[in-house]
């Protein structure tokens, strides 16, 4: 796929099959992120790849998780959490390191975090799979955070969930970058 086709069509693919993805398509999808531009040449980026049962794992982590914040909260609800990693056959979680050099700064690398994550997303576009980037609570989450064996205070930028696309997508006009452009000469 050319790579401004790729670019263009891309779309966040929510619904995905349940047919595993080929560990040399995950392999060519990281080593798509792992080349994203990053200051320093620190590869900021850490790459948490779960397949199979490691995605119930993960679910029972998040639903641990949510009934020690939310005691309360029904069993029905816990048992919808826990199955949010089965959402896609592939889940890439992403997290970000923090700075170790004086000379780089957090927000450094949590750009070229962001450039990897969309190389990835680019990447599964061009081998035909559909994926989807996540953040929300569960990327801030302590325990979450702990089951990758990141600290506290690394930040997740997200989970991009992989699969072979179940729906098919009718593309959108995008808007215009005119509206978002200051021409400085």
């Amino acid at each position: 796929m050319e790579l401004f086709e790729a670019i263009k069509t891309r779309y966040s693919v929510k619904t995905v099959k349940t047919d595993a993805v080929p560990r040399e398509m995950i392999e060519k999808i990281l080593d798509a992120g792992n080349h994203a531009p990053n200051h320093f040449k620190v590869r900021p980026w850490r790459f948490f790849v779960l397949t199979g049962n490691a995605r119930n794992k993960l679910g029972d982590v998040m639903a641990a998780s949510q009934r020690d914040r939310l005691p309360d909260l029904p069993q029905e609800a816990l048992d919808k959490t826990r199955l949010l990693p089965l959402r896609a056959p592939v889940i890439i979680a992403v997290g970000v390191d923090e700075p170790v050099e004086s000379k780089v700064i957090e927000m450094e690398n949590v750009a070229a975090v962001s450039a990897a994550c969309q190389n990835i997303l680019l990447a599964a576009h061009a081998l035909g799979l559909g994926a989807v980037w996540r953040t929300g609570e569960w990327a801030r989450d302590a325990k979450v955070k702990e089951f990758f064996g990141l600290a506290e205070d690394q930040q997740v930028s997200g989970f991009i969930y992989i699969g072979y696309p179940d729906v098919v997508f009718e593309p959108s006009a995008k808007p215009s970058f005119e509206d978002r452009t200051t021409w400085m000469e």
